[in-house]
């Protein structure tokens, strides 16, 4: 796992990290907001078509998302509380450029890392409460190394956006990014949002309200 208060670059990455993942859930049409109270936990309460929640923001510089145990052992801390993870995490550990940044919800969270924290124990593993628990975000889960019990989030749920990180200034300010500027068949530029398949159907999911499951996309070419 990665030290990010140990160098100021690794501190200065996880302020880019964080106002990345911030603009994003902006540039989506959500309206975001301190919590108080909630100290350095990154809580913000998010807010779209009339629908509010609570999301915690969460960085990840060794493409590993962590949560620990609360004082009773009972459950997680900032988890338990919210019903929205948005993680933002490096393309690349050892020479990053990109913040890929995720929205997962919290209830899947928990089951991944309820079933992560009992195979490890079952395995004689030492958590101490208060510690963070570790999950790969890319790797398959598998339960034949406990590692890899609930794993796997990242893949499952890809990336909403991907952020240069040389767009945020030292600061941890953001500046608006306009979309990519194309040619069209006709030579004339043509300024639109690249979009994915998977993204295209999560979309129309929220929009629809109904599971990405019940979404086809057929493209005639």
């Amino acid at each position: 796992m990665t030290n990010v208060t140990k160098t100021p670059e690794k501190k200065r990455i996880r302020r880019a990290l964080v106002a990345a993942a911030l603009a994003v859930l902006e540039r989506e049409g959500w309206k975001v907001a301190r919590v108080k109270g909630s100290g350095k936990s990154r809580v913000r309460r998010i807010s779209k078509n009339g629908q509010s929640q609570l999301a915690v923001i969460r960085t990840s510089q060794d493409r590993l998302l962590a949560f620990p145990r609360n004082q009773d052992d009972t459950g997680w801390l900032t988890l338990d509380d919210v019903q929205m993870v948005v993680a933002a995490v490096v393309d690349d550990p050892a020479n990053p450029k990109m913040a890929w940044v995720h929205m997962f919800p919290a209830a899947e969270m928990r089951d991944r890392f309820d079933r992560a924290y009992a195979a490890r124990r079952k395995a004689g593993h030492l958590i101490p409460v208060g510690r963070g628990l570790w999950l790969a975000l890319y790797d398959d889960e598998t339960r034949s190394s406990i590692q890899a019990v609930g794993a796997g989030a990242g893949s499952a749920h890809p990336p909403i956006a991907r952020v240069p990180l040389d767009d945020v200034a030292g600061d941890g300010a953001m500046p608006p990014v306009p979309p990519p500027t194309l040619k069209g068949a006709d030579g004339d530029g043509e300024s639109f949002e690249r979009l994915t398949i998977p993204e295209a159907k999560r979309r129309l999911a929220r929009t629809l309200d109904v599971p990405e499951t019940s979404i086809r996309i057929s493209i005639d070419a």
